[in-house]
């Protein structure tokens, strides 16, 4: 949008105005915003500032005509108290974005070692199955502890990865999302790990199908598909090869492309498919979509419960969307006050306040605020397909082309 340079002595609230400074440079928490009282204003000549640049079609009103510009400037008693606090503010900001980048750094490291593990897992799988099993056992145990000692669940987005192989991350993402909503449903520690198991083995019959056709970009033939879709089975015959793998993940590895209104390559409905199938059901469902179909995490949760409810269990759905928000991780956004950025992470008791990666020119991506929204008293005005966005702003914010999730595991 096109900005025009004005007087500081022009300035009136309602304007929207864009500092030339950088941001740890003044005390505001945006340098570009609209302004919400003369308070801002006397902040803004304290600054030094001469000029400034305001955008005229994000401003309720016009600056103020040349013929009201006071010579002085009306003193507001309590400015240098309200700009100390402001710095003090911001700064407190700065020290939680920091904490905010280590943590997320942290659940980036946990997620690539866990993947590290789903690979170990799968490449064994085939030769020593035995050793794979107990790996795998291992990893799912471990992440259902985490689980269960988190008090508030925040669901990070994490960074993509070089490797190619879109079954460990297929298989890692659905095993994380698929037991982090059995813990939302209240389901036992047996339970979550079952869910974790039959999750991380779900598409593991895929390892018998030639790579090429897994890989294919142009449209499958019909015997293609018809060897595609006998994944399942094939999945089972290699986990008979070890005697104790519970018999519960064996039904998710299946029956995990069978739907509740029996559109399902079997045809079962809801009373044939046991709770923990139709959970991990509807995680495939949503991730594959995410990323077979390339379809926007807002619009993917969308999709589903719109037009496709009747295949999915209602409550897991309606669970599905309280835990992954309004806006899921990955999501990219317009605020309220016409900025826009990437949604990084969903505390799950504050569903429409995500922490929001907040694009900013002139500040350098690695230091680009990540702002929660309820502090910043914002809210998401809509969400935007990131094809849509700007070459520069795409660059700077990213959006995923896979799209992960895992969990903060540290207490709050």
């Amino acid at each position: 949008m096109t900005g025009i340079k004005i007087s500081v002595d022009r300035l009136q609230v309602g304007n929207f105005v864009s500092l030339p400074l950088g941001w740890r440079e003044h005390p505001f928490l945006f340098s570009s915003f609209k302004l919400k009282n003369e308070e801002e204003i006397e902040l803004i000549r304290r600054l030094g500032l001469k000029l400034v640049t305001i955008i005229p079609d994000k401003s309720d009103v016009p600056p103020k005509p040349l013929d009201q510009i006071q010579t002085q400037p009306v003193e507001t008693p309590d400015t240098s108290q309200r700009q100390a606090e402001m710095q003090l503010e911001k700064t407190r900001r700065i020290e939680q974005l920091q904490q905010y980048r280590r943590d997320l750094q942290l659940c980036e490291k946990q997620f690539q070692q866990s993947l590290a593990q789903v690979r170990s897992v799968m490449s064994k799988l085939q030769s020593r199955p035995l050793n794979a099993i107990g790996e795998a056992q291992e990893l799912i145990n471990a992440m259902t502890e985490q689980l269960l000692s988190v008090d508030e669940m925040v669901l990070h987005l994490v960074s993509d990865s070089e490797d190619g192989n879109n079954l460990y991350f297929h298989s890692l993402n659905v095993s994380v999302l698929s037991m982090l909503l059995a813990k939302e449903c209240n389901m036992s520690a047996d339970q979550i790990r079952q869910v974790g198991m039959g999750a991380l083995f779900h598409d593991i019959g895929k390892l018998k199908i030639p790579s090429q056709i897994l890989r294919k970009t142009e449209p499958l033939t019909k015997p293609e598909q018809n060897l595609i879709a006998q994944h399942p089975r094939y999945g089972i015959d290699l986990l008979n090869l070890v005697k104790d793998f519970p018999a519960e993940a064996k039904g998710i590895v299946l029956h995990h492309h069978e739907y509740l209104d029996g559109s399902g390559p079997e045809g079962l409905k809801k009373g044939q498919l046991d709770p923990l199938t139709q959970m991990v059901s509807l995680i495939n469902e949503y991730d594959n979509l995410c990323h077979m179909q390339a379809k926007v995490p807002y619009s993917a949760l969308s999709g589903l419960y719109k037009q496709r409810k009747a295949q999915f269990n209602p409550e897991y759905l309606s669970m599905l969307i309280r835990l992954m928000g309004i806006y899921p991780p990955g999501s990219v956004v317009q605020l309220s006050n016409g900025q826009v950025g990437l949604v990084m992470s969903v505390n799950a008791s504050r569903l429409l306040y995500p922490s929001v990666l907040v694009y900013d020119p002139r500040i350098p991506r690695q230091e680009a605020a990540i702002i929660d929204l309820q502090q910043a008293e914002l809210s998401i005005a809509k969400v935007i397909h990131p094809k849509r966005l700007p070459p520069a702003v795409f660059e700077y914010l990213n959006p995923r082309t896979r799209i992960s999730y895992y969990f903060e595991h540290t207490k709050p």
